[in-house]
């Protein structure tokens, strides 16, 4: 290859490169790794920037474990919710209270209906008795007592939309619009949504306000930003943060319109709203990036408190308050930059406090225009600098240019902006990267083959037993049959923190070899290593009919292998291991892949993501394995227990997984009864026959304690409060990988 083909061929690939940058910020490509760098810079920017200190503006009453105890299961009686709100109105004085729950069915348990059905039947004629009814039926109708409440005291409800291709449920009574549909023009913010689950009506008449609750949450799962207004119907509604705060200032009309901005001769348009006198710019989708701040600035207090009279009465006073729950069994906890188990109520108090504020962020309608610039010169400027001049200067442009995006993003934040820039600095930084690797390559003119020896995947043995017939095996890509296995340490992040850098490296090694060796035993293809994570599979190289009974001894012997393991770092003072482990059966891609720069021996395709999903998911039951339908049918040896059937994400077709219990030759008496005793408490919950599956799920904690059967229970208490939905049909749906 000649020079001048040699700088045309590394210029063509870096104009390349821009260009698909370029097409990912113009909308027409997609790059998931470009959006992971995007949300950890605004991740990190917003820890480094934001303001801490106390609030004293707004409280967050919980509905938190004490007051469960105290108070009872939720949901709670409508008689205990009136004593609720006039005890916060009339004994504290609050200034608005906003809630975070929904009441979509009435209340019956205070016996009125029975005494009603004995006036009308048995004791029909009995004047004695209806004069006593007649009398004492106000008190005991206690949906209307707390209608009463609620009127004429600034108090916002709380509903929820239901998504677009979700089930177009419509429960309670919808509050009236807040917004015309015209009054944002042809911007149309937001998605409209298929249906609602509001309150009952003689609430929702005597409330002064309603929001929505819904929560956004992006494709990492973090709630980064929250609607303001969403669209149903004929008109948009308000937020629950937005609903409460205009009752709190006097529950005048909101307001909203667009704003026109000129910028390098492009007309661009941004919407605004405006509730109790303050004006909140929006995003083109009716979205706001949330205004967290750090610490705990907001008080809780416990509801069993106030409904005793015990909480202080300056936590509460003159404040807006918000009623929600951080109890885990009402699971309303979310992921927030700050934390994995940020509770919900809280989100909308850092919106209402930033509308106070101003600090509210949203990003501008000309944002796109501008990274697409950034990316499209930038990339010509340090292309030219990399070509012309090498990569020492090239290297001084590339932290200039990169200086500069970071400080732009800074500017932009502090006019409470945010430009996404993750875009352009990858470009910057990629296009360095490129030139560079692309350099080494042409100055040793080698065209090396990157190829890795099986023997770096394989046990020695099969190593050695290839090298006999080499003609039978290949690096090619094929599809086969396969089984694959991910492993991965349980909290490693917390587990890392302990240690030092040189005992976190001595104990992946130990951890490692110990796992490595035991799949190699089960003639295992040992495919990556991923931090703390192992990732192997079975059938490839080497032809092995029972792979999916070897894959199952593996995980079961690499949880057996703990205890010792954990013994021996106990006596060096090292922390505990534990494991989550997911197996998957199915068709599979395997081969040699990569690219020119570096290869691997690997496997691809949904078989391979779906083993990888069920070792996330192994915490969410407290079970240490879980396996897939397909490989307990592909597994004649063991015996399993069916533990749920879900819908992981990013797949619509329900999967069924399944505990290992050990060989069946070797299965204990007390385990096999367990696990029947499980399944027949688990097809009464698909079958929606709580009592029977909670009465069984008892019993066996009772006999042997495990989070397994408190997923279960913290379920059956869930859809006692608020059922599935008509047609159900018994899988759970995981929302995030």
């Amino acid at each position: 290859m000649t020079r001048v083909s040699s700088r045309l061929l590394q210029a063509g690939l870096s104009a390349l490169f821009v260009l698909l940058i370029a097409a990912h910020v113009g909308g027409a490509l997609h790059f998931d790794p470009i959006e992971r760098v995007e949300a950890w810079l605004y991740d990190a920017w917003l820890k480094r920037t934001a303001p801490t200190g106390a609030d004293d503006r707004i409280a967050i009453l919980d509905i938190d474990e004490a007051s469960l105890k105290s108070v009872g299961r939720w949901p709670w009686s409508r008689d205990t919710m009136t004593a609720l709100v006039e005890r916060l109105f009339d004994h504290y004085g609050v200034a608005a209270v906003g809630f975070d729950v929904v009441f979509a069915e009435a209340d019956r348990s205070s016996g009125l209906d029975t005494l009603k059905a004995l006036s009308q039947g048995e004791l029909a004629g009995e004047r004695a008795f209806a004069a006593a009814l007649q009398k004492i039926a106000p008190r005991l109708d206690y949906d209307a007592r707390f209608a009463e409440a609620l009127a004429e005291r600034p108090v916002s409800l709380g509903y929820y939309f239901v998504p677009e291709g979700y089930r177009a449920t419509r429960t309670g009574t919808l509050p009236p619009w807040s917004l015309p549909p015209e009054v944002f023009g042809a911007l149309k913010p937001g998605r409209p949504a298929a249906g609602y689950g509001a309150n009952l009506a003689p609430f929702q008449d005597a409330a002064q306000g309603a929001g929505f609750f819904n929560m956004l949450a992006d494709d990492d799962g973090t709630a980064r930003q929250m609607s303001l207004v969403l669209p149903y119907g004929e008109g948009y509604y308000l937020a629950l943060s937005a609903s409460t705060l205009r009752i709190a200032f006097g529950g005048d009309a909101a307001s909203a319109g667009v704003e026109q901005s000129e910028l390098l001769g492009r007309n661009y348009l941004a919407p605004w709203l405006e509730v109790g006198g303050i004006r909140v710019p929006l995003g083109a989708d009716g979205t706001v990036h949330v205004p967290y701040r750090a610490g705990s600035p907001f008080p809780y207090i416990s509801a069993a408190d106030v409904l005793a009279g015990k909480a202080p009465v300056g936590q509460l006073e003159n404040r807006i308050v918000l009623v929600g729950s951080t109890a885990p069994g009402l699971a309303d906890l979310r992921v927030t930059p700050f934390s994995s188990t940020f509770p919900g109520v809280e989100i909308h108090a850092h919106l209402i406090a930033g509308m106070l504020d101003g600090t509210t962020r949203v990003t501008p309608p000309w944002a796109r225009d501008a990274r697409l610039a950034a990316v499209l010169l930038l990339g010509a400027v340090l292309i030219v600098v990399l070509l012309r001049f090498g990569p020492a200067l090239g290297l001084a442009a590339t932290l200039a240019l990169l200086g500069l995006l970071l400080a732009a993003y800074g500017a932009a934040w502090a006019r409470f902006q945010v430009v996404p820039m993750a875009a352009p600095m990858l470009a910057v930084a990629g296009l360095y990267a490129l030139n560079t690797a692309y350099g080494l390559f042409a100055a040793t003119r080698s065209k090396r083959q990157i190829t890795r020896l099986f023997g770096q995947y394989v046990p020695p043995e099969l190593a050695a037993e290839m090298s006999r017939d080499p003609a039978h095996y290949t690096m090619e890509g094929q599809s086969r049959d396969m089984s694959v296995l991910f492993s991965d340490i349980r909290g490693f992040t917390n587990f890392s923190e302990k240690l030092s850098p040189t005992e976190l490296s001595e104990v992946l090694n130990a951890y490692l070899s110990t796992m490595t060796r035991i799949v190699q035993q089960h003639q295992g293809t040992i495919d990556k290593y991923i931090g703390d994570a192992i990732m192997a599979f079975w059938n490839a190289p080497v032809d092995l009919a029972d792979h999916a009974a070897r894959a199952v001894r593996t995980a079961l012997e690499m949880q057996a292998a703990l205890p010792q393991l954990n013994d021996e770092f106990a006596a060096r003072g090292w922390p505990a291991v534990k494991i989550g482990v997911g197996v998957n059966t199915g068709r599979m891609s395997v081969g040699n892949m990569g690219s020119e720069f570096r290869m691997a021996y690997t496997v691809m395709g949904d078989a391979v993501n779906l083993g990888s999903r069920l070792e996330g998911i192994t915490k969410q039951y407290g079970v240490g394995i879980l396996v897939t339908q397909s490989t307990v049918d592909a597994d004649p040896v063991h015996a399993y227990m069916k533990v749920d059937e879900v819908r992981v994400k990013g797949k619509e077709t329900p999967v069924a997984i399944y505990e290992p219990l050990g060989a069946k030759d070797r299965l204990a008496d007390d385990v096999r009864s367990a696990a029947a005793a499980f399944d027949a408490a688990f097809a009464a919950y698909q079958k929606q026959d709580w009592d029977a599956a909670e009465t069984a799920l008892r019993a066996l904690d009772a006999k042997s304690p495990r989070a397994l059967y408190d997923v279960y229970l913290e379920r059956i208490a869930q859809f006692r409060a608020a059922p599935p939905p008509q047609g159900w049909d018994g899988v759970y749906v995981y929302t995030t990988k």
